[in-house]
């Protein structure tokens, strides 16, 4: 179940509903669009509008939260901060939604995860609260010189240091993290690849979810491609070898354009050429005239 969301300020945001057997879980926005620039990213081909309130944040669990309990699907059970944006960019206004939902909402904070691509201030920052919320790092390569071209943050914040803030992370609260891997066809899907993962998950105790891409105009146009079925099956069975715990994220989404920054690029682009049609028939009118 999907919306896009328009603000007051008519910035568009994404909330996305995932009904699995057992649960409900929301995936929430934490920015109007993004400004980390992954390369396979809907939302960083967007490009970056403005932080979220903690208010914006929380009303998209609210509306999702009404509509299972409308449609007789019990309580919502889980929330993940993994919507358009970078939360730990907007930490601020994350954090004090997360003590809302904690707080006001009953959801406990084990069941509420904050997703980074690598903002090593945040995740330290969320090493040393309370609240036992999950981390997962969105890490999609495990040496330097291909994190750099996926994921730019990465020449700020190299892994070296990213590890190292996961260590500090994991010291303090005693919680697993998980790695998220967007298996990229030929990029990052290789043998090498998975034993390179391993070398930074098994130390860390960390779990990896394998996430085959969703296609984007963006990441197309750069000529990359979600891994196969088989390929993920393969890349989870290395890292298995290899000593790591790994899953397969089921998609969701791709056919409804749900999947991350998707729903947004889609309206935006439908609203461009409606507009240029509007363009053409004006020019049409000003001919005839």
């Amino acid at each position: 179940m999907k919306w896009l969301l328009e603000t007051s300020d008519a910035k568009r945001i994404e909330t996305v509903l995932m009904r699995y057997r057992d649960r409900a879980t929301v995936c929430v926005s934490s920015q109007a669009g993004c400004a980390m620039g992954c390369t396979f990213c809907a939302t960083g081909d967007a490009g970056f509008g403005r932080q979220l309130s903690s208010g914006e944040i929380v009303e998209q669990v609210v509306i999702a939260a009404r509509h299972c309990r409308s449609k007789g699907w019990g309580e919502l059970g889980n929330v993940v901060l993994m919507g358009m944006g970078e939360p730990m960019a907007n930490f601020r206004s994350v954090w004090s939604a997360v003590e809302t939902m904690n707080r006001d909402l009953g959801l406990a904070a084990r069941h509420l995860t904050i997703s980074t691509v690598g903002v090593v201030p945040g995740i330290r920052q969320l090493a040393g609260k309370t609240l036992q919320v999950n981390l997962a790092v969105s890490l999609h390569a495990a040496n330097d010189s291909l994190r750099d071209q996926l994921v730019p943050l990465n020449r700020k914040y190299p892994l070296s240091t990213v590890m190292k803030a996961c260590e500090e992370y994991r010291a303090a609260t005693g919680r697993r993290i998980s790695f998220e891997w967007a298996c990229i066809a030929e990029v990052n899907d290789r043998p090498s690849d998975a034993f390179e993962l391993a070398s930074l998950a098994r130390p860390l105790g960390a779990h990896v979810n394998l996430i085959p891409l969703n296609p984007t105009a963006g990441g197309l146009s750069r000529g990359l491609s979600g891994s196969d079925r088989s390929r993920v099956s393969a890349f989870q069975a290395w890292l298995g070898q290899a000593g790591v715990n790994a899953t397969i994220r089921q998609n969701r989404g791709r056919a409804i354009a749900a999947a991350c920054g998707q729903l947004a690029a889609r309206n935006e682009l439908t609203a461009r050429k409606e507009l240029t049609a509007c363009d053409q028939l004006a020019a049409s009118r000003r001919r005839l005239n």
